[in-house]
C-alpha cells in the first residue's frame, strides 16, 4: 500500500522538489498540496509550476488536506508549522519537519507533541548531513584537545535565519562531544578588538548570497594543521528525498521524536 503524502508549501522550492520526489517514488501517492489563502495558486494543479499533472489541486484547507492522508510534510516557517502540529495532532498524523528557526518553546511544543503522533524533526534531511554530524562528534572527542572549533556555513540570499538550523546542530553535535553547553560556548559574530580566541568557544560565520543551496564546513583548527568536515548540496533534491524517507520510516511508527539519524540507523 502507497504511503499517502501532503505537501505543505508546495509552491515554494522545497515543495517543487519534494512534488517531484513524491510523483517519482512509486512508494508514495501525492494526497494533498496545501499552501498559504493568498497564494495564486490555489486551485490550481500542483504541478503547473513545472509542468505536470499530478491531478491534486492546491489547497489552503489544512483540515481537508490531511482527512484520509498518512504523513505530512513541511519545510516552511516555525509559525506555520506550529500550525500544522496542532492540525496534525488533532486527525492523527504522522508528521515530518524540515523546517528550521524554531526557538527553544517552540521546539517544546514539538517535544510534548510527539508523545500524541509520531515526527521526524530535523534541520537537515540530507542523508550526507546526517553522516557529518556524526563524523563531527567522533572528531571532537579525539581533537578535544588543541584544537578550534568553527562552523562556516552558506545559504542562497532568500533564507532568513542565521546561523543555519544545520550549523547550529552540527554545533551541538561537537558542544555534546566534548561536554560543553553550545548555548554558553557559541560564538556568533566578531568585530573589532575581540581579544584572543577563548579556546572553550565554538565560533560560528554566515555566509548569504545568490542561489547557493546550502554549504556547510566544521573546521577543527589546530598547531600545524587543521581537519575540514565539508558537505555542499547542489540541489534541494537531497533534502527532499530524505524527507520521503524519513516519511516511510514513519509508517510503522505510532508516537514519538525522531530525527534523520533514527531514520538512517546510525543510532
Amino acid at each position: 500500500m502507497k504511503t499517502k503524502i501532503v505537501i505543505a508549501g508546495a509552491t515554494g522550492r522545497m515543495g517543487h522538489a519534494l512534488l517531484e520526489g513524491v510523483l517519482a517514488d512509486a512508494g508514495l501517492q501525492l494526497h494533498a498540496a496545501i499552501d498559504r489563502a493568498d497564494s495564486p495558486q490555489i486551485g490550481h494543479d500542483a504541478g503547473t509550476l513545472f509542468g505536470k499533472k499530478t491531478g491534486v489541486k492546491i489547497s489552503s484547507d489544512v483540515a481537508a488536506a490531511l482527512k484520509g492522508a498518512d504523513v505530512l510534510i513541511d519545510f516552511t516557517r516555525p509559525e506555520a508549522s506550529l500550525q500544522y502540529l496542532e492540525a496534525c495532532k488533532k486527525a492523527g498524523i504522522k508528521y515530518v519537519i524540515g523546517t528550521t528557526g524554531f526557538t527553544v518553546e517552540q521546539k517544546a511544543k514539538i517535544e510534548a507533541a510527539a508523545k500524541e503522533i509520531a515526527i521526524v524533526f530535523a534541520p537537515n534531511m540530507s542523508v550526507g548531513v546526517t553522516l557529518l554530524i556524526n563524523l563531527v562528534q567522533s572528531a571532537a572527542k579525539v581533537l578535544n584537545e588543541g584544537y578550534d572549533i568553527e562552523i562556516i556555513e552558506a545559504h542562497h540570499r532568500h533564507k532568513v535565519d542565521a546561523p543555519s538550523g544545520t550549523a547550529l546542530r552540527l554545533g551541538e553535535a561537537a558542544a555534546g562531544a566534548l561536554g560543553r553547553d553550545l548555548d554558553k560556548c557559541a560564538v556568533y559574530g566578531r568585530e573589532g578588538v575581540t581579544g584572543e580566541r577563548d579556546p572553550s568557544t565554538i565560533g560560528f560565520a554566515t555566509v548569504r548570497g545568490g542561489d547557493v543551496v546550502g554549504d556547510h564546513t566544521v573546521l577543527f583548527a589546530g598547531i600545524g594543521e587543521r581537519i575540514e568536515l565539508t558537505h555542499k548540496a547542489s540541489s534541494r533534491a537531497t533534502f527532499a528525498l530524505g524527507a520521503l524517507r524519513a516519511a516511510k520510516f514513519l509508517s510503522n511508527k505510532k508516537m514519538g521524536l525522531f530525527d534523520m539519524r533514527d531514520v538512517l540507523g546510525l543510532k
